[in-house]
């Protein structure tokens, strides 16, 4: 019997094949889980709807994915619209997978000083507060018990040169977590954030993942980089029953690096 055995849930932010939310997904469902999915909302002007092709392309032979819907997370009226469909497919649901983050090119590629109050505000509406949104909808039809987890980085905890306004959003995005895991827990629901290391996805190319690879391959622990399967499989685990005892935390999934109070190994290439 799979973890996610007769477990139905809601996964939002899958972009394409190579999106940890997709990991994730992938992982639940190969565990007996069945999902439901959102994508990004098509342009009225796009005939060829082009962000529900690339996500119906990813899911098509998985008959453990049920529906595929738009969801615009600043838009109160369409979150319930999903949530309300969500639970016409379902009824309650077990877990809820947050992985949606946004911030203008022009201001996460500018210092963090010169950011514009209006990026700075689409950027914490759409990559911290819709967090708050999706969970607040989803309130009536999470089951007792169930598992909320976010996808985070250690650009919250740290500042990390390049991460810029984003990384003031994520920190945002792991309070948030916290206070809702408070909110949630009488309720038995628990609110969880994963960290990965850098992973090639398109929002890590946005964060210049390229030169951040090298740096991680050489000051992590472990030696290398992390694969998008082990990300999957810590993401499962935080929306699967193994982890009922914890909420309110952060799970690094970087190979140790985030743990390092020096540079490490990489000083031998510095000599």
């Amino acid at each position: 019997m799979g973890l996610f055995e007769g477990k139905k849930g809601l996964i939002l932010g899958v972009a394409n094949d190579n999106s940890i939310a997709w990991a994730i997904a992938k992982e639940i469902m190969d565990q007996g889980g069945v999902c439901g999915f959102t994508h990004l909302p098509d342009r009225p002007d796009d005939e060829r709807k082009r962000n529900h092709r690339r996500v119906a392309q990813v899911i098509k032979d998985n008959n453990a994915a049920k529906f595929l819907i738009p969801l615009d997370v600043q838009n109160d009226e369409n979150i319930a619209e999903v949530m309300q469909t969500t639970g016409e497919h379902f009824g309650k649901i077990d877990f809820l997978l947050h992985s949606i983050a946004f911030a203008d090119r022009e201001d996460l590629n500018k210092d963090t000083i010169r950011t514009s109050r209006e990026g700075f505000k689409l950027a914490m509406d759409i990559s911290a507060y819709s967090l708050l949104a999706v969970a607040n909808a989803a309130d009536s039809i999470l089951a007792d018990g169930a598992s909320i987890a976010t996808m985070t980085y250690f650009g919250g905890e740290k500042a990390v040169p390049g991460y810029n306004v984003m990384g003031i959003c994520k920190a945002a995005l792991d309070a948030a977590m916290r206070y809702l895991a408070y909110d949630l827990g009488p309720r038995g629901i628990r609110v969880n954030a994963l960290s990965a290391g850098p992973i090639r996805t398109l929002a890590g190319r946005a964060a210049g993942v390229d030169e951040m690879l090298k740096m991680y391959e050489h000051m992590a622990p472990l030696c290398r980089n992390v694969t998008h399967e082990e990300v999957g499989k810590a993401g499962a685990y935080l929306l699967s029953d193994m982890s009922n005892g914890i909420t309110g935390e952060i799970l690094h999934v970087d190979g140790g690096y985030n743990m390092m109070g020096s540079p490490g190994r990489l000083l031998d290439q510095l000599k």
